[in-house]
This record gives structure tokens, sequence and C-alpha cells, in this order.
């Protein structure tokens, strides 16, 4: 047993000591403890976005808190679970370290995992090459990991790229910055778990963040990867703000007969880092789990699961 696996142990080992109310006030009590300026930082963050619930420590609104401490109670048996699935040092020291920014507000361990070595999904370690592959890309945005994909592998490294957006001027955007490579396929769309009508809301900070929401006023078609593309499928990248579950319900058949990569961001709610890889892991038992980050060290976001298929 090294060092991390003593911490997380015993972090755990903590946790299961409490019911939800002693964690959420543990919690609680360790945020209050943060410089007030990081305190107000965090704040105006999570509450410019829909992800995680509001936390307004001025107003006495700890909701999204409670929700961590909901997470940490009723779902510890699956974040153990994670944590003896991962298949790497890294990724058990970059999962003990959210859990413990979430308990503790921990910022070191955090910013110790951060890959400065490798683009946003791209390592090279665990994808060393990649050849006259079909790669999908689900929340392509303006194109910037489809060009991190062709700059780090080459031209040659795909056969075709399906790119979704739902957001039109994203997709326009997306189409200019790649006008330079060829077999690209633009589609403005939603991917979700079947074929529907569905709406966008516009976000206040960047069109990146833009939801699918009930309250949205853009109609957006929607449908799945398995009805979608037929062809067989060797990369799926999904960062499409908290649907990514949807997503993978609609794309079981290609997870199941293709074995594709999966690159897939699970920081956009308080269960998708623990739901989305036992998702994956019942539909294919076929796959090593690892994650990384490239986001902040004060409040975890882009964390990254990297399902690789196992030899």
């Amino acid at each position: 047993m090294n060092i991390i696996d003593k911490n997380f142990y015993a972090l755990v080992n903590m946790l299961k000591q409490m019911n939800s109310e002693e964690i959420f006030e543990n919690i609680k009590s360790n945020y209050m403890k943060v410089h007030p300026d990081t305190r107000a930082s965090i704040e105006k963050f999570v509450n410019s976005f829909n992800y995680w619930n509001t936390l307004d420590s001025n107003n006495n609104d700890y909701n999204l808190i409670y929700e961590k401490a909901i997470s940490l109670h009723d779902h510890l048996e699956d974040y153990i679970w994670l944590y003896q699935n991962l298949n790497d040092y890294r990724s058990k020291k970059l999962l003990y370290g959210i859990l413990n920014n979430w308990y503790n507000y921990d910022f070191t361990t955090l910013k110790e995992c951060y890959d400065n070595t490798f683009k946003h999904y791209f390592d090279l370690n665990l994808i060393p090459t990649c050849n006259n592959l079909n790669f999908v890309d689900l929340g392509a945005f303006t194109g910037d990991t489809i060009s991190d994909y062709i700059n780090i592998y080459g031209e040659k490294a795909y056969n075709k790229i399906y790119a979704y957006d739902i957001t039109k001027k994203s997709i326009a955007k997306m189409k200019n910055n790649l006008s330079q490579y060829n077999n690209i396929i633009y589609k403005n769309m939603a991917i979700s778990d079947k074929d529907e009508i569905l709406y966008m809301k516009e976000s206040n900070v960047d069109p990146s963040a833009n939801i699918i929401d009930s309250n949205g006023n853009i109609e957006i078609k929607a449908t799945t990867l398995d009805n979608d593309i037929k062809e067989k499928i060797d990369i799926i990248k999904m960062d499409i703000e908290g649907y990514e579950e949807k997503a993978i319900n609609g794309c079981i058949n290609h997870i199941k007969n293709d074995n594709p990569i999966l690159l897939i961001s699970v920081y956009h709610n308080n269960e998708d880092l623990w739901k989305l890889p036992k998702m994956i892991y019942n539909i294919n038992t076929n796959y090593n789990f690892y994650l990384n980050s490239h986001g902040s060290n004060v409040f975890p976001t882009e964390i990254v699961l990297v399902c690789i298929p196992k030899k």
C-alpha cells in the first residue's frame, strides 16, 4: 500500500463513520476556513453555471456543499469501486484529490495532479498513435479538440471525423477553423438516448457552456450515435455539459461492439465521476480506466475519464 492508498482509505474510512448531516457540517466548516477572496472566486464561478447547485455563504446558501455531502455519503462504495478500478497511480491520486477537495478544500493535491505534459484529451502514454480512425467529437465547439488530434497524430490519424455541436455559431467557426482538412462531417444536433426534439439554453458565460434545458428557447434536433453512425467508431470524445449519461445510453451498441477509446468529461455534476465509469463497465468490461485533469486546483473541473480497450 502506497501513500495515496493510505490517504484515500483514511478519508473514506473517516467518511464511513459519519452520517450525511455530519459530513455536510464538516465540509461547511472546512469551506469557511478558506480565505474570503478565494471563497468569493469559487462562488462567482459555480453560480455562473447550472451544474453543481448554488453556493453563497453571505446568504447562508450551501446547496452545493449539501449535494456533495450526500454524494460522499450515499455513493462512498461507488467511489471505492472506481478507485480500485483505476489503472494507474496518477488516476488514483487525482480521484483522492477530488474527494479531498470536496471534503477538506485541499487545493494542493489537485495542483499536483494537473496534467501540463499533454493536450487535454490526448495523453500519449495512453494513446501513443492513431491511424485511419473514425473519430467522433461530441461537443466539438469551434474545433479545438479536433485540431489538437490532427496536430498530435497527423492527418493520416483519421479516416472520418464527425463533429457534433448544438450551437450554430460554433459550427460555423469550426468549419472556418478546420477548412484545410477533408472528411470532417459537421452536425448541428444533440446526441441523446433517443430521437427527439430538445431545447438549448444559451450560457451567459461562454457558448461552450450552452446546455440542453427544458427552459431553453432554441429548438435542437437530437438523435443517438447508434442511429446516426452505422460504421465502426474508433474514438468518442464527450464534453456536452452534463448530457454525457444520455449520450452513453445512445451509443451502447458502438461501445459494446466497436470497443472505441472513450474520452468523457465527468465533472458537470456530482454524480458523473462514479456513475459514468460504472455505466461503461456494465456495457463492456473490456476497458482500463484512467482519470486526468486540465482544470482548476481550487474547484475540480475539466476532469476526463479515459477508457482504453484492453488488448
